[in-house]
Formats: C-alpha cells, structure tokens, sequence
C-alpha cells in the first residue's frame, strides 16, 4: 500500500493541476476545508463530484465495553462524520 499524499503534497499537485502557484492552491484547499467543516458542523453535508458526500450522523445512546478491563458502561448518545464514496471512484479504483 502506497503512502498517504501529505497536504504539501496535495498542495503542489493541485497548484498544477490548476496551473497556478502554491499559495493560491494552499488557499484555496484551506477555504474548502473551512466550508465542509462548518456545513458538517451545522448538520448539513456536502457532495464533492467524482469523490463523494460527507455528512454528519447521528449516534444513539448505546452499551460499550472497555476493553482492557471488560467493565460495560453507557456512553451518551453523540454525532460522527461519515463519507459516502461516489460510485465513479469506486469504479476507477476496482476497475
């Protein structure tokens, strides 16, 4: 398994890919970054084309264990991010 792009890395090949210098790219990542993590916190979701959507789930209040010491407790109800991946990267992936 390759390793994962770093956001250097992100950032240089997307400052090509747009034909521009890495600091408007950089910008530009971070005001994307900003937007899905304030629209996810707000309990809404974002749809990237080609990548997938992103949105905020909500858990209920549930029995877990601990496992180092097997006691179970509750733990109170909370929220997790979730992404669906679009079907068009899955079939470049598995294609």
């Amino acid at each position: 398994m390759a390793k994962p792009m770093t956001k250097t890395q992100l950032v240089a090949a997307l400052a090509e890919e747009m034909g521009t210098d890495k600091k408007s790219a950089a910008a530009a990542l971070d005001a994307i970054a900003n937007i899905i993590t304030r629209e996810v916190s707000a309990g809404g979701a974002v749809t990237i084309p080609g990548v997938g959507k992103i949105y905020c789930r909500e858990r209920p209040e549930r029995m877990v264990r601990n496992p180092a010491t097997g006691e179970q407790f509750k733990k109170d109800a909370d929220r997790v991010v979730k992404m669906t991946i679009a079907k068009a990267l899955k079939d470049s992936v598995n294609g």
